[in-house]
């Protein structure tokens, strides 16, 4: 409207009137029609047009799995036509770009979720065009999964005993996208999950579990769930009580009135048979927390049995990280890696019950670091008892001084830059 009509409130033409209402009430027929007219699309221009550059997905096209909008010729759903902020002319981030069509693959308070899915990364397991195989998976079963999870097929490889499911893929037990109700992407909890194929009120059932009620119990504090070269597909690592059958060494018989509880709790339990280990533990000037609190040696340590070595919980770099986590982030973050805190090696360096050195180390600083790196090299530089660092008159100079043991952004594992800012963190007089 110009401002001579405006000044002369001169009327809107009706037909103009309608456009402007069916906009502002997000008319989608008129909306798309005037787009179209406008743009001048060619038919097919969302997708069929696209095929003529590129004809490589003539052969797509073929293929038994296609996604959605590429079989409907919908290329524009996914992609801008003509430039975008992200590769492959994607309209958002793939993750976005996905979502908006599948945003209901995790469940609102999910307990467990797929690291992949959470990352926004679906390319890993699906084409986003299609494949040879369902959902456009790029593998087929189980072979996709175990293109990540290899340590898993290893150890299904040796085992002498396999759990049936296995045999009928991941999806049998586990759910590929997230677990509404379960850890570890299980469809179901534990033991709900196992029941379904495992009938807990036969006598077999019973006697195999010596009389005790476990029909309720977390069965893969004992078993493995996905196979094992001990019978009953048992975990490798057993407690020798378990091993034994003397259950009774830890919990009342199975005709108690509480035949599942331990007869004692904490360490006052583990110190009958590992009394060796507490009393040397309780010796030592620092002892490591979880080994005195309630749970004492559960905090680290299975009680029936594991599939690591000495009953832990996890891979000891994992079990450690679950409370160090600052150490493993920061590790994560650095552009320089010490070797045994890379290679979750936290026993290379630290006790793991008590010991008489700071932070639990095996040895004094420069013993223990000694035992890998000549720091003859730095002979010229004062460490030791005589050399206080200036500043914390608490504190000798040794290999902590400059170094942290865990990772740096710095060459060298230094805590600063060491060709500017390094020495002047005690040498002040040479600050320029």
């Amino acid at each position: 409207m110009s401002s001579r009509c405006a000044r002369e409130g001169a009327a809107i033409p009706m037909d103009r009137a309608l456009l402007l209402l069916a906009l502002a009430l997000g008319w989608p027929a008129v909306g798309r029609a005037a787009d179209d007219e406008a743009y001048r699309l060619k038919p097919g221009a969302k997708g069929r047009v696209c095929l003529t550059c590129h004809s490589e997905f003539a052969e797509v096209l073929g293929r038994p799995s296609v996604h959605t909008p590429v079989k409907a010729g919908d290329c524009s759903d996914c992609h801008d036509p003509h430039a975008a902020d992200h590769a492959d002319l994607l309209a958002d981030a793939p993750e976005k770009v996905c979502l908006a069509c599948h945003g209901g693959v995790v469940p609102a308070g999910a307990k467990s979720v797929h690291r992949v899915v959470g990352e926004g990364a679906c390319a890993r397991c699906h084409d986003p065009h299609a494949s040879g195989h369902p959902n456009q998976l790029l593998k087929a079963g189980a072979d996709l999964c175990l293109g990540c999870h290899g340590d898993v097929g290893k150890a299904i490889e040796t085992a002498r005993f396999r759990h049936a499911p296995v045999s009928r893929g991941c999806l049998a037990c586990h759910d590929p996208h997230a677990s509404g109700t379960a850890p570890f992407l299980l469809k179901k909890s534990v033991p709900g999950l196992c029941v379904a194929c495992h009938r807990t009120d036969l006598p077999a059932f019973t006697a195999a579990h010596l009389g005790y009620p476990v029909g309720k119990s977390n069965c893969g504090s004992c078993h493995d769930p996905h196979g094992s070269s001990v019978p009953g597909i048992l975990r490798a690592n057993p407690h020798a009580p378990m091993a034994g059958e003397t259950c009774d060494a830890c919990h009342p018989g199975p005709d108690a009135a509480a035949p599942l509880a331990t007869k004692r709790q904490g360490v006052d339990l583990c110190r009958d048979c590992h009394s060796d280990v507490l009393d040397e533990a309780l010796s030592r000037n620092r002892i490591h927390w979880p080994v005195v609190d309630r749970r004492g040696c559960l905090n680290c340590h299975e009680p029936h049995a594991a599939r690591v070595a000495g009953l832990l919980s996890g891979a000891p770099g994992d079990l450690c990280g679950g409370c160090h986590r600052d150490a493993v982030e920061r590790q994560a973050k650095s552009r320089v890696k010490h070797p045994p805190v890379q290679k979750g090696e936290c026993g290379a360096c630290h006790e793991p019950h008590a010991g008489n050195e700071v932070h639990l180390l095996t040895k004094p600083e420069g013993e223990l670091c000694g035992a890998c790196h000549d720091w003859a090299r730095h002979s010229a530089h004062p460490m030791g008892a005589k050399a206080i660092d200036p500043r914390d008159r608490n504190l000798e100079v040794g290999c902590g001084s400059c170094h942290r043991s865990h990772g740096t952004p710095f060459k060298a594992l230094s805590h600063f830059d060491p060709d500017r800012e390094l020495c002047v963190q005690c040498h002040e007089g040479l600050k320029r």
